[in-house]
């Protein structure tokens, strides 16, 4: 029996093929379904919702758009596409490629990113903590609400888990949130949240 690694794709293949579908990423060449089950999409739009809501309420100058990239620096085959990003817009004109296409190549408009965990859990609580950490993204959100995360990453029993992750000198600090628990939110700090409000 033979082993056939999968074909590897570069940026610019991946945009040929994979952009304006919201259902695949790129990490180190390998493209990557994020499964946009029903259920996950609601927690994703439900998360998005109490966002907005308070960016509103603060009167803010950011957004959250329907769909984006981020292209970490220094990564030649890497787009990942965050369920949630919320963004400065005063800082979305330093970005390159944004006037043309939702792509972003640094981190500097991105006030936080939400990530709801599917069965590529691993991405969601390894690689992307140190994306977006390297990118300086001051807050990331992991909404597992199915408690597929391994037991490292959310303890044991294994359980519905939501992890604010808050940027300090560098390296991300994190806070888990169970079922009940009112979640704090430093970019947020008056967003009153639990994990059951956003649970399918």
């Amino acid at each position: 029996m033979t082993y056939t690694p999968p074909k590897l794709l570069s940026f610019e293949e991946f945009l040929n093929q994979y952009a304006d579908d919201p259902r695949y990423e790129l990490i180190d060449g390998e493209l990557r379904d994020t499964e946009p089950t029903g259920p996950h999409e609601s927690t994703a739009g439900k998360v998005a919702g109490r966002l907005f809501a308070e960016i509103l309420r603060l009167n803010l100058r950011w957004t959250i758009p329907k769909n984006c990239l981020i292209r970490p620096p220094d990564t030649e085959a890497t787009a990942l596409r965050p369920d949630v990003i919320v963004l400065d817009e005063a800082d979305l004109a330093e970005e390159p490629l944004w006037e043309k296409q939702p792509i972003l190549t640094s981190g500097k408009a991105i006030r936080l990113v939400a990530e709801v965990v599917s069965t590529n859990w691993q991405d969601d609580y390894a690689r992307k903590v140190e994306d977006y950490a390297l990118l300086g993204i001051p807050e990331y959100w992991i909404a597992d609400f199915r408690g597929l995360g391994g037991i490292a990453f959310i303890g044991k029993p294994k359980q519905p888990t939501f992890t604010v992750c808050q940027l300090i000198n560098g390296e991300y600090r994190q806070q888990q949130y169970r079922l009940g628990e009112s979640i704090t939110s430093p970019l947020f700090p008056e967003l009153a949240l639990r994990l059951n409000d956003i649970l399918p």
